[in-house]
């Protein structure tokens, strides 16, 4: 009896494994995705995803077995004994086989049942929004992600623009030192200024293939082969598509050689105006601050959590209380004697109580304290809602503001330093005016990229502390 129920048991966490067994989602190589695909690969790769179903199948389990008070008990046993006794007048013998059945049915416990019931069926709908609140976690942590390897691209499509503009400026400047046009401190500064940017972009290049890093981490990819990912409607990318490749992550570069002869000397349209970012869009927020933090309040799985571990912690308080009060029971059994072929068969109604008054008022006193922590816990979490949702707000209008100011300063610093370039062909302005000019250009559109992606990441961040349902989610039954 005893290894077919261990059998039974290993068989049933065979097919208790095999039920919540679901394969890795991988990215095919030279794929092209969207942050929509982005997020459903976390949310299938997702282990804390995982864990949070396990532990709401446990507190499923446990509100199980609550229920199962109310059903009734079946108790056998069976025995052999044998007895031998030796007097001084005589000795006897026996040899009895008996065999038992018992059938035991709660009646009434004056409502603990039912508080434990109610107790633990609240463990479960917490259970549920733990569950929903992690699901909120890692989709914006992708969302996040996703636009961090865009800035990081477009970051580094700038630096290396920048590349090209100094090795013309370089290649430029030391034709006019070879004609004596310009001096020898100029021809060193245009070197010392392309080794610079060639310094800047192996930066950008680390800090670009760090978001991938970060981005592959969050879906939970290992070994993710070359892919594209799609700009988005708030972060357009010039040319649509990032490239994401770790492939070569331990390639080495030799970026010290001085640059060949360019065919001209000037800038062309093709370096001077670099759109890194393109139609920049955006639908305004479409709740104010205090509509995002009543959502905030009716929407937040957290807060949910809280308020039905209040409810929990309220019925645990009754159960508590109750454990005064006695049981009823009703009991049948059945026996058999092999002596004399005995046959016994027995019913009964039973009311039995077994308290200590010291502990258990100890007990209801925890209770309480139990109850006063998870109100505590949920004005606390109202009071931490509403000073996020207040600065992630602050925050998104503030870039919202930025963002076109900037994108009229990009053109501004372009248009001036298409004219110091002209004043330094012609001879009218020195290196350093130029040089000014072109840093302005370049910080102006790295400035840009940042604030955009800067607003991205404060307007998910606000949809996540607001709940805003998502486009792409997964359910708790998801695993069958």
């Amino acid at each position: 009896m005893k290894i077919k129920y261990i059998l039974l048991l290993i068989g049933f966490g065979l097919s208790l494994q095999g039920a919540f067994a679901v394969e890795q989602m991988t990215v095919e190589k030279h794929a092209v995705l969207g942050i929509d695909d982005c997020v459903n690969i976390a949310l299938q790769n997702s282990p804390k995803i995982k864990k949070a179903r396990y532990n709401y199948g446990i507190s499923k389990g446990n509100l199980g077995v609550a229920k199962a008070g109310y059903f009734p008990t079946l108790g056998v046993g069976t025995g052999y004994n044998i007895t031998d006794t030796h007097t001084s007048k005589n000795s006897t013998n026996s040899n009895i086989y008996s065999a038992e059945a018992s059938l035991n049915q709660l009646i009434w416990n004056f409502g603990k049942t039912n508080a434990n019931i109610r107790m633990q069926n609240f463990n479960r709908i917490t259970s549920l929004y733990e569950f929903e609140n992690i699901v909120l976690d890692t989709i914006f942590t992708v969302k996040n992600r996703y636009y961090a390897v865009l800035a990081a691209k477009a970051t580094m499509d700038v630096n290396r623009a920048n590349i090209e503009i100094n090795e013309r400026n370089y290649q430029r400047t030391k034709a006019y030192f070879d004609e004596g046009v310009k001096s020898k401190i100029d021809l060193v500064n245009a070197e010392v200024n392309l080794s610079d940017s060639k310094v800047t972009f192996v930066n950008s290049e680390k800090l670009y293939q760090n978001a991938l890093v970060a981005l592959n981490n969050s879906m939970y990819v290992a070994f993710a082969p070359e892919y594209d990912i799609k700009s988005t409607e708030t972060f357009n990318l010039e040319n649509n598509f990032a490239p994401v490749d770790l492939g070569d992550i331990d390639e080495k570069t030799d970026l010290s050689t001085t640059p060949v002869e360019a065919s001209d000397a000037f800038l062309t349209s093709k370096i001077e105006k670099v759109n890194v970012l393109e139609n920049f869009e955006f639908k305004p927020f479409p709740y104010t601050f205090e509509e995002s933090v009543k959502l905030a309040y009716k929407n937040r799985p957290d807060l949910k959590a809280y308020d039905s571990t209040l409810k929990a912690m309220k019925e645990s308080l009754k159960y508590t209380k109750r454990e005064y009060l006695p049981e009823i029971s009703a009991k049948a059994g059945y026996g058999f004697r092999d002596q004399n072929n005995t046959n016994s068969f027995n019913v009964g109604l039973n009311l039995s109580a077994n308290v200590n008054a010291k502990a258990e008022k100890h007990k209801i006193d925890n209770a309480k304290y139990q109850v006063k922590i998870a109100e505590n816990q949920i004005e606390m979490s109202k009071q931490d809602i509403y000073f996020e949702i207040q600065n992630l707000y602050v925050n998104m209008i503030q870039y919202e503001k930025q963002i076109p100011l900037l994108a009229i300063k990009v053109k501004q610093t372009l248009e001036n330093f298409e004219l110091a370039d002209g004043r330094y062909a012609v001879g009218l302005g020195d290196y350093i005016e130029l040089q000014d000019a072109k840093v302005h250009y370049n910080n102006a559109q790295i400035n840009y990229v940042q604030t955009v992606f800067n607003y991205n990441v404060a307007r998910a961040n606000l949809e996540k502390a607001v709940a805003l349902p998502q486009s792409v989610s997964v359910s708790i039954e998801e695993e069958k």
